[in-house]
């Protein structure tokens, strides 16, 4: 399953929709969406070397511009989508208590939260409820998105045959590696923050 899962998204990342796809997945994993863009990214790039900045460039601009919809929900709508995503995460209880760090060290949490595993819609959606400077979020949420996928995009694009070949090989044991990692940033919520 997890190789004709593969070879789907190698196969879409070839397709005229691919740059679309990526930018409306990164657009909502920063707001709403629990699925990274990497599980796009990777595929694309590795599909596409010579592409690797132009999808850096894409999953960048609207990973930032999904924020800017996070940060919107906790700014305007904590009470109607705000507070129901945050309980789905299971961090209502504690937004009080952490508002006023939060606004001290807010920018600090928002960068760690754009370059790692770490969910970063739970941040972005704290930034707008508790009013962190808009201009420090958008600063840290840039620098934080284009380290994480320009990086991983470098990475594919000037070493993508063997680790091609290596996530082909591992493809089982690298999904399990990820999914421990996603499934270990929705759990480093409930001690983080």
């Amino acid at each position: 399953m997890i190789r004709r899962l593969y070879d789907w998204t190698m196969g879409l990342a070839r397709t005229r929709h691919a740059d679309k796809a990526l930018a409306a997945v990164s657009f909502a994993e920063s707001s709403i969406f629990p699925i990274p863009p990497d599980a796009l990214l990777i595929p694309m790039v590795l599909a596409q070397r010579h592409r690797w900045v132009r999808l850096a460039l894409i999953c960048t601009v609207a990973s930032v511009l999904g924020a800017f919809l996070g940060y919107a929900i906790g700014a305007l709508f904590m009470d109607l989508i705000g507070d129901p995503i945050l309980q789905f995460y299971g961090k209502a209880d504690s937004f009080e208590k952490i508002q006023g760090l939060y606004n001290e060290w807010g920018g600090w949490g928002v960068l760690f939260a754009a370059v790692t595993p770490f969910p970063y819609k739970v941040l972005t959606i704290f930034s707008g409820a508790t009013g962190l400077n808009f201009v420090v979020f958008t600063i840290v949420s840039i620098i934080g998105r284009a380290a994480r996928f320009f990086l991983v995009a470098w990475l594919l694009g000037r070493y993508g045959e063997p680790l091609q070949r290596f996530i082909e090989r591992w493809l089982n044991w690298l999904f399990l590696a990820f999914m421990i990692l996603l499934v270990g940033g929705f759990v480093s919520i409930k001690y983080l923050v």
